[in-house]
């Protein structure tokens, strides 16, 4: 069985930094097929795609993010990371982790290409 669980959020100012991270049991992080992305869901809106890592290590990100958020992992220690920098007040939003297998997908940053998903982190940005 899947499992995803992410660590906490947290309440940051604006231009300040946190880490996410994602830890997975009954899914290898690293292993070949295996992709996984972080999403956010901010009030009155629908879930968008952040981050993406494929197992070969590409990454694509939305532009929205790109420059200030960096997606990761550790296969030794089987958790997705997401580096977020330059936090603004716009970033703020209940924070997903999610993975898949099968293959990187055309559109990664799609909700609807994840079955797995964690428990969901707020990340408050104040100006």
């Amino acid at each position: 069985q899947v499992q995803l669980v992410q660590s906490r959020g947290g309440l940051v100012q604006s231009g300040g930094s946190l880490r996410l991270s994602c830890a997975a049991s009954g899914y290898s992080v690293g292993s070949y097929g295996n992709y996984m992305g972080w999403f956010r869901q901010a009030p009155g809106k629908e879930r968008e795609g952040v981050a993406s890592i494929s197992s070969g290590g590409s990454t694509l990100y939305a532009n929205s993010v790109k420059g200030r958020f960096t997606i990761s992992r550790d296969n030794a220690k089987n958790t997705l990371y997401l580096q977020m920098n330059s936090l603004k007040p716009e970033d703020t939003a209940l924070y997903y982790c999610a993975a898949d297998y099968g293959g990187w997908p055309s559109a990664p940053l799609d909700p609807i290409k994840y079955n797995y998903w964690g428990q969901g982190t707020q990340v408050t940005v104040s100006s």
